[in-house]
């Protein structure tokens, strides 16, 4: 039997996430010379390193950090499931996902509770903590703290300006299938859909 040991992972602060290394240093097998800051916005940084790979040679990589996130899915007493239906602009269209968004110099489930009251109007008072999501590692620091809320009350939404939600009530099981069928894409989305799924069979 292979014997994995298993160590959860939480998410870096944003601070930490946008820091620029000034000095030389190891990750893992490469060695950072130098890091420049490309581009910075509200959301995000462009990093671009001078270094030396692993068999030698000198080169440069590029990476993207996010700042860090908190996803949630509501699940009320009868297993229905409340999601999000908005426009992405980076994929040019109308995207079924989880309530996600930044964590603004709070805690992750603050910023968990913060989101799901704005987008769905929704409040609850408990929470499962289901760890960190890490997406495209290659070249990207994209952290997602994944929730599950149970016991909702709902209220009006707080949408900002730019947002445009459509709440969208789904049973899991619906929900589930449609994440085999490639009809939910997005990643964050269907790894929380998965993992309420496997817990509720867990707990039959």
């Amino acid at each position: 039997m292979l014997n994995l040991r298993v160590r959860r992972v939480n998410c870096k602060s944003p601070q930490a996430m946008k820091g620029e290394a000034i000095q030389q240093k190891q990750n893992g097998k490469w060695t950072i010379k130098n890091t420049r800051k490309i581009f910075e916005n509200p959301f995000f940084a462009v990093f671009e390193d001078a270094v030396l790979k692993p068999d030698g040679n000198e080169g440069t990589y590029a990476t993207i950090r996010f700042t860090s996130g908190a996803a949630v899915l509501p699940i009320d007493d009868e297993d229905n499931v409340y999601l999000t239906r908005q426009f992405r602009y980076a994929i040019g269209r109308d995207d079924l996902e989880i309530v996600a968004g930044s964590i603004e110099g709070e805690g992750a489930l603050d910023g968990a509770k913060r989101e799901l009251k704005e987008e769905l109007g929704i409040e609850a008072e408990e929470w499962i903590d289901l760890g960190s999501i890490y997406s495209l590692t290659s070249i990207t620091q994209s952290c997602s703290r994944q929730f599950i809320a149970k016991g909702l009350t709902f209220g009006a939404q707080e949408t900002e300006g730019t947002e445009d939600i459509e709440p969208v009530k789904l049973k899991l099981s619906d929900a589930l299938e449609m994440v085999l069928k490639g009809e939910i894409t997005d990643g964050d989305t269907c790894i929380l859909i998965l993992k309420a799924a496997a817990l509720k069979e867990k707990r039959q």
